[in-house]
């Protein structure tokens, strides 16, 4: 198996996000669940996604796990390696984003990395330095109440400096819209001043094209899926790409059994798809205290209401609750006791679910959906049709449990019919 494009995504539904766009812009694509067992069949693909989880982790665990998958990368003929982050930055003074950065291009021998988290599909966009959310700085934004990695900084060379060792530098906008090669010539003039990374300024899709073609040659980049984008389709356009039969109609083969939805993200967008989704589906929401206190019974409980309902359509089990909700319980018991608990807990109704016949899983939320998918042990997925931009549908590879039919949602992602749309291409 030889690839063109490598990526290490920092969490599963990232990654799936990144597969999405990667496909959709003319790669056969890959996702697997950490680097893939020996004895694991792929397929052959043009791009694999290797997802980790490794967003939250402290930063010596995700540069060891990122620094295992880019060797894998290469192994298999990946010339270029991007290195997947949220698109709103979701990142600690710690790190991550920065460590992993530089302990990639390190480890591809230096150069300075072209960093990007736009993706003006889903509103995000970069402006001289500065990331919007929609029309909001970063800082304004309903990420400014995230409850793992609050986010009080929309200039990202300043966050990115912080977490960093080296200097970080700034691609504007003017540069970008020059073309390739004024990104290219911008790169090196900060390679020359000692600069390591650079933040680059995207407002409209062309910038995402002229962004790629840059990236492309060098080793190393770190980005949104916004620049999967630009790196695909300048693969496309270098002739490089061989051509193949789609895989999205394989992808979504009917694979009959129960359908579920479990809700974990805290996001805006996932407290109003669940509003919604509660006018025509049954919903039961998890109290997520007793998911701290008294575990055993409250999965027990949910259990024992799925098992009702299961026959008659697709249920939703939530432990999705406010910010000001989460807040509280973090203050009483801890941030990461709090966020463990609720995975563990999620993830444990999602495994019993599908021994029970769920065979189409959707999924809410970046640790929840990390949670179930280990949980489940699936090793890999084929990279189906999109449901909304950033999430497509995904079939499993190798899974124990059969064929399934999965999407993972990052919890800002999808209109607020969601989870409607997602089940009616999920067979």
């Amino acid at each position: 198996m030889t690839i063109l494009l490598g990526s290490i995504a920092d969490d599963y539904t990232g990654a799936s996000d990144l597969a999405n766009t990667l496909t959709k812009n003319g790669l056969t694509t890959v996702q697997t669940v950490g680097i893939p067992d020996p004895s694991l069949a792929l397929p052959d693909v043009d791009a694999v996604v290797v997802s980790l989880k490794i967003r939250s982790v402290p930063a010596d665990e995700a540069v060891v796990a990122a620094g295992q998958a880019e060797q894998w990368l290469r192994d298999h003929g990946a010339g270029h390696v991007l290195y997947k982050i949220c698109s709103t930055f979701d990142s600690t003074d710690a790190g991550n984003i920065g460590p992993v950065t530089e302990a990639l291009s390190t480890a591809a021998g230096g150069g300075v990395v072209l960093v990007t988290p736009a993706f003006p599909e889903t509103g995000r966009t970069v402006y001289l330095g500065h990331l919007f959310v929609g029309t909001e700085p970063l800082n304004e934004s309903p990420l400014k109440d995230h409850p793992l990695n609050p986010m009080h900084d929309a200039n990202l060379v300043r966050v990115m400096a912080r977490q960093s060792c080296g200097r970080i530098g700034l691609v504007d906008l003017a540069t970008v819209s020059a073309g390739a090669p004024a990104v290219r010539a911008r790169l090196d003039k900060l390679r020359a001043e000692g600069v390591t990374a650079a933040i680059a300024d995207a407002i409209f899709e062309r910038d995402l094209e002229i962004l790629g073609e840059a990236a492309l040659e060098t080793p190393v980049s770190t980005a949104a899926s916004g620049l999967g984008l630009g790196l695909a389709r300048a693969l496309v356009r270098s002739g490089r790409v061989p051509p193949k039969a789609t895989a999205a109609a394989d992808a979504i083969r009917p694979v009959g059994g129960h359908a579920a939805i479990i809700a974990g993200s805290c996001s805006k967008a996932t407290l109003r798809q669940l509003a919604v989704a509660e006018q025509s589906m049954p919903v039961l929401r998890l109290d997520p205290e007793k998911l701290l206190t008294a575990a055993p019974d409250e999965i027990s409980a949910a259990l024992s209401w799925a098992g009702e309902r299961m026959d008659a359509g697709p249920i939703i089990i939530a432990a999705s609750a406010t910010p000001e909700a989460v807040s509280r319980l973090q203050s009483r018991y801890g941030r990461e006791i709090s966020g463990r608990a609720i995975e563990a807990a999620t993830s444990a109704i999602a495994a019993e679910l599908v021994a029970r016949g769920v065979r189409r899983l959707v999924v809410a939320g970046g640790e929840t959906s990390g949670a179930a998918v280990d949980q489940l042990a699936i090793p890999a997925f084929l990279i189906g049709p999109e449901i909304a931009p950033g999430v497509p549908v995904l079939r499993t590879i190798g899974n124990p449990q059969g064929d399934m039919l999965l999407a993972l949602k990052s919890g800002n992602f999808g209109g607020e019919d969601f989870f409607a749309a997602a089940l009616s291409v999920m067979h």
